[in-house]
Order: C-alpha cells, then structure tokens, then sequence
C-alpha cells in the first residue's frame, strides 16, 4: 500500500526550527518545504523532467513570502504543464527572458533600430530632423519606457503638450514616426500589434499649407534684395546656386566639390543625398559654373562647396538660405523650398516640356522604366532648359546684380 504524506499545517510550518543540516518537510505531490541551518525555508517541487525522465527540482520561492496556499497553486500550476510534457522550470525560464526582452526594448531602443532603417530611406537632414523632433518631444517621457507598456493614452499626453502651442505640423510629424516605430516593432516581433493607429486623430489636423514663393513677375525684385543684402558671400552663392540648379534646399547646402564634374559641366548627386534615394544629376549652365568658381577661394581646401562658417568640415546649414530670406523682406513670401515653384512655374509658362521640367526637379514618377528613359534622354532638352533658365535669372538681375555676372540671355525652345 502506497505511503500516504500527510499535509503541512501553518503552525507546523511556522515552529519548524532549523538543524545542522538542511532537512525537509513534505507536502505532498513533490511540494518539499526545505530548512537550512542558516534558518531560510525554501518551497520546492520535486519531478521528473518530460521525456528523459530525469529528477530535478524547481525552486518556488521562499517561506513565508511565499505562503502554504501560494506554494499548493504553483505546485498545481507546474503539475498542468507536466501534464502537457512541458518542463515548468524551462517555462518559466522562458517567461524570465521574455520579460527581460521587454523590459530591455525600450521605446528609445526600438527606435534606435528603427532609425537605422529609417536612414536608408531618406536624406541624412530628414533624418537628423525626425530624431531630433523625438528626442525634444517624446523620449523626455517615453524613451525608457518599455515598448509593450506604450499606450495610445500615454502617446496622446505626451505629445498635447505640443498641440497645446499650436505646433500642429510637429504633432502631425510626431504621430507619424511613433508610428512608423511602431510598426517597425511589430515587423521585428517585438509587439503582436500596433497600439498607437490612430493616435492623429485625437488631435486637430494643421491646415494645409504651400510653401511660400514668388510669382514669376517677383524674380527681379528677389534678385535685386539678393544683390543689396547684408549677407555672407557664401549664403548668397548658396541661394543662387538652389535657384539656377532647382534643388532642395538639403541638396543644395550639402554640395561636395567631389560631386562636380567641371569638364563635362555635370553635378551627379549620390542617391543617399536625394529625398527618394535615387540619384539625380543636374545639367550646370555657365552661371551655375560661374558660381563654383566664386567659391572655390573660399572652400577650396574644404569637401563641401558650401562650408559652414565654423568648420570646413561642414556644409552650411540648409535653413541658412530661409534665415537670410526672411532679413531681406520675404517673410512668408518666399522660402527656400519656394525656389524650386518659382523655376517650375516660370518654365511652365514659357511652354517647357512639364516631364522635362518634373525631371529637373527630380519628381519621381511612377514608372521605374520610363525614370531611366527620362535620366537618358532628357539630358540634352534639361541642358538647354536649364541654360535658359539661368539666362533668364541673369536678366532678371538688371545692372550687373547676380554674381555669377555673365550677362547674356539665349531663349532656348523648350
């Protein structure tokens, strides 16, 4: 007849005092109650492991934190799994790391390796942007907060204080990236969905608005502010640079000597610099070459065409062209962004083919086939466009203003 083990009591729990050697009161069902001489009480389960059938023991906490009732449930709870062939103490070691993961992935973490994706995909600036926007905004709150603990509640408070100021467009922009971070974290298995869909909605959407420019009829009046202002020399090459080549303003404060081919009178841009990280290459007039050569005493020994005005290790500052903008009268007239809308809108009203001028502007267009047809055969129509263009922003600039000081105006058919 098999031994039966009679049940611990409280009080006998409680009055056991301990020996030289360690000793053990059982419960039943594997539940031992061990006593060192030191005085510590451990539960544990005795069993025999799924499959090798090898005795072991899970250690169930210690006595009296964790009680006599405590101990029966967790000793029922490992019996289920034993029932299943699955090893309690492999699952529990397994919630363990789980837990530990989540504990370790952070939302500052995450986003870190979110980041690094995010990188491949946009230009360094607009990259440097949106962390920055993060870590002004949310990481203060958020950053060490596990990634699985983030609610929609805790996004929406972090981010009202913002929306309070009226800084629709950043709150727009931030709901966006905590987004995309989150989706990053359910595509790497760290959560099971994303909690923060929908988080825009709480708050009200900015209006839409199109960065400021000028007509067409303004770009003498540009030319002659530009001309008078009390500016850098290189910040003003640095504007007319943007205006006679049409790209943005990133682009255009990063130029590196080493993306300029004077002979061929080329400027290739590295798909890393550009905002759809294709390459784009960009026809230069005479004055645009006139423009490199008033800088090149100036930034010869530096990488950059541009350089900052702290280190020749670093380009200008892309908002460098919007700050002098604004001192020279065109506040919420004309920003550099605006540069570009004032070429394409000109170009468009002297009948310049629109897929020429789209290409000038790098506008990437649906079809991958039709791009590189366009990069190819476009070349010599975007030359002689951007000739024209050039041209007429010389004329534009009456008595001699422009730096690039050619002075000579060649109407090209579109």
């Amino acid at each position: 007849m098999a031994r039966t083990t009679k049940p611990l009591t409280n009080t006998e729990i409680s009055h056991a005092k301990p020996k030289e050697k360690v000793f053990s009161l059982s419960d039943g069902g594997g539940l031992q109650l061990r006593i060192k001489p030191n005085g510590s009480k451990i539960w544990h389960l005795d069993y025999y492991r799924p499959y090798t059938k090898k005795r072991t023991s899970l250690s169930l906490g210690a006595y009296p934190s964790v009680s006599l009732a405590e101990a029966r449930s967790k000793r029922d709870d490992a019996k289920k799994l034993l029932s299943q062939n699955i090893d309690p103490q492999e699952h529990r070691d397994e919630h363990a790391n789980l837990v530990e993961a989540a504990q370790s992935n952070t939302l500052l973490r995450v986003a870190e390796q979110w980041l690094e994706i995010k990188k491949t995909k946009v230009t360094q600036d607009h990259a440097l942007d949106a962390w920055r926007s993060l870590e002004l905004h949310v990481f203060p709150t958020l950053g060490k907060v596990p990634i699985s603990k983030i609610t929609a509640v805790k996004a929406i408070d972090t981010i009202r204080p913002v929306a309070a100021k009226g800084s629709l467009e950043t709150v727009k922009r931030l709901c966006q990236r905590l987004n995309e971070i989150m989706t990053y974290a359910v595509n790497a298995g760290l959560l099971e969905a994303n909690p923060l869909t929908g988080i825009s909605k709480a708050f009200q959407s900015p209006t839409k608005r199109h960065q400021p420019t000028l007509p067409p009829t303004g770009l003498p009046d540009l030319m002659a502010a530009l001309a008078n202002a009390n500016i850098k020399r290189t910040t003003r090459c640095l504007i007319e640079w943007q205006l006679h080549t049409m790209v943005r303003p990133g682009e255009a404060a990063g130029t590196r000597w080493d993306e300029i081919e004077i002979d061929t009178g080329v400027w290739n841009i590295p798909a890393d610099r550009m905002k759809k990280k294709k390459p784009h290459s960009v026809p230069l007039s005479p004055q645009a070459l006139a423009l490199l050569e008033a800088m090149r005493p100036i930034s010869r020994t530096s990488e950059y065409v541009f350089p900052s005005d702290r280190s020749l290790k670093k380009h200008i500052h892309p908002h460098s062209a919007n700050v002098a903008l604004k001192r020279m009268g065109f506040h919420k007239k004309l920003v550099a962004h605006g540069l570009r809308s004032l070429a394409s809108t000109t170009l468009n009203e002297q009948g310049f083919d629109p897929d020429i001028i789209e290409a000038a502007l790098a506008h990437t267009g649906r079809n991958e086939v039709r791009n590189a047809y366009n990069r190819a055969e476009y070349m010599q129509r975007r030359s002689s466009m951007m000739d024209w263009w050039s041209a007429h922003i010389e004329n534009a600039s009456t008595g001699n203003l422009s730096i690039t000081g050619t002075q000579h105006l060649s109407v090209v058919a579109g």
